[in-house]
């Protein structure tokens, strides 16, 4: 079978999590995404712990499918490397704040004149322009500026740090993903490639179509605990069972609660699905209470028996022996030349004709900077003077 993406040449400026992910859901698909590192340090995910045993875990589950070429951009020498790449290239993926490949002089103007099919995508914080273009910020202080953070916690807690990197992931990586295939699309019309703007925060924004609808057409403020669907409703809730473990309740239709209703011997509560204020808090007690009477797995039998939606809180490793996530394929294993046989996530979009595969581990820090240059037409004296420079 071959790959969707084949034939994709793709230059990855990107560290930490944003920009790895997306290249690395590009790579999986066949593009080939040649990661360009800082030589010495490299991305700065790979000192991340926990430490396997040179290389950082997170580095390795974003990292796979890709080459790993050191270069100084700020080198005379290594801008000249970096430009013949991009002419060849189809996409280049930076996450500089704006205004540093403007002062690197390799900016999308510059490039996108050598090369006039290229993709230029950039992923920041805030975007390419406004007032806050130019602060600092992390996938918290984006969940925090867009409305975001309110909807995770309780009254009593007030917001709390949310487990998963949502901005980074949601806001960051899918849309530069999604913003590249698009661009691509329409470059198979145009023959033309534009530049991708990607911020995180604009991107987190759009994932807020249910929870904003609360504010923009109902006026009501949406926070965690005080809204139906993040913690304010008891049939939409999670609860602790008798062993300790938890139990996620998702019942939304109707038809669905009076089954639940019939089955916990509260049939009352089949006119009281989506109780508020006071009405909720002891509905939930009682919810409580009939939950923690009996250990976890029996309650995901019974409910499972009766088709209600629930299933158990897992921890990793409940959740990687899942029959159903090892159905799925999400727990792989790849060979590396230094880690050994290590654990991969799987892939997450499964095509019948063209699947992701597992072509290269992650790289040894400019394990692929010979090669590339030589590719390039650079001769081995030529390679060795870049090196001993510290260009590569």
């Amino acid at each position: 079978m071959t790959t969707a993406l084949e034939g994709l040449k793709i230059l990855d400026l990107t560290r930490l999590l944003p920009g790895a992910f997306c290249t690395q859901l590009l790579a999986d698909y066949g593009a080939d995404v040649l990661k360009i590192e800082q030589p010495g340090q490299g991305d700065y995910n790979r000192q991340f712990a926990p430490i396997h045993k040179q290389e950082s875990g997170s580095f390795l589950l974003l990292n796979r499918n890709k080459r790993s070429l050191t270069l100084d951009l700020k080198a005379p020498e290594g801008k000249e490397v970096f430009l013949r790449l991009a002419s060849e290239a189809d996409v280049v993926v930076e996450g500089f704040r704006p205004g540093v490949m403007e002062r690197l002089g390799l900016h999308y103007d510059v490039l996108a004149a050598a090369n006039p099919r290229l993709i230029y995508c950039a992923i920041s914080g805030y975007g390419q322009d406004g007032p806050r273009a130019q602060a600092s910020g992390h996938d918290l202080n984006y969940m925090a500026l867009t409305g975001a953070l309110q909807l995770f916690g309780t009254p009593a807690t007030g917001p709390i740090v949310p487990g998963l990197s949502i901005a980074d992931v949601g806001g960051g990586s899918l849309m530069a993903a999604v913003g590249i295939l698009t661009a691509l699309a329409a470059r198979g019309a145009s023959g033309r490639g534009q530049f991708v703007d990607i911020s995180m925060a604009d991107g987190l924004v759009s994932w807020l179509c249910y929870h904003a609808a609360d504010y923009l057409f109902g006026g009501v403020e949406p926070r965690g605990g005080e809204r139906p669907f993040i913690g304010q409703a008891p049939c939409y809730n999670v609860y602790r069972c008798a062993d300790g473990r938890h139990l996620s309740l998702g019942i939304i239709e109707a038809h669905f609660w009076h089954r639940f209703c019939d089955l916990i011997g509260r049939p009352d509560f089949k006119a009281m699905q989506w109780p508020t204020g006071e009405d909720a808090l002891l509905q939930q007690a009682i919810l409580t209470a009939v939950f923690g009477a009996e250990p976890c797995d029996t309650w995901v039998q019974r409910l499972a028996q009766a088709d209600i939606p629930a299933s158990p809180v897992n921890s990793m490793a409940e959740a990687f022996d899942d029959p159903q996530l090892r159905h799925r394929g999400m727990l792989q294993r790849l060979d590396h030349p230094v880690e050994g046989r290590i654990p991969q996530l799987g892939f997450p979009i499964k095509f019948s004709a063209s699947p992701g595969t597992f072509r290269l581990p992650p790289p040894l820090l400019g394990e692929h900077s010979e090669s590339v240059l030589a590719g390039l037409g650079y001769s081995a004296g030529e390679i060795a003077r870049l090196r001993e420079r510290a260009v590569i």
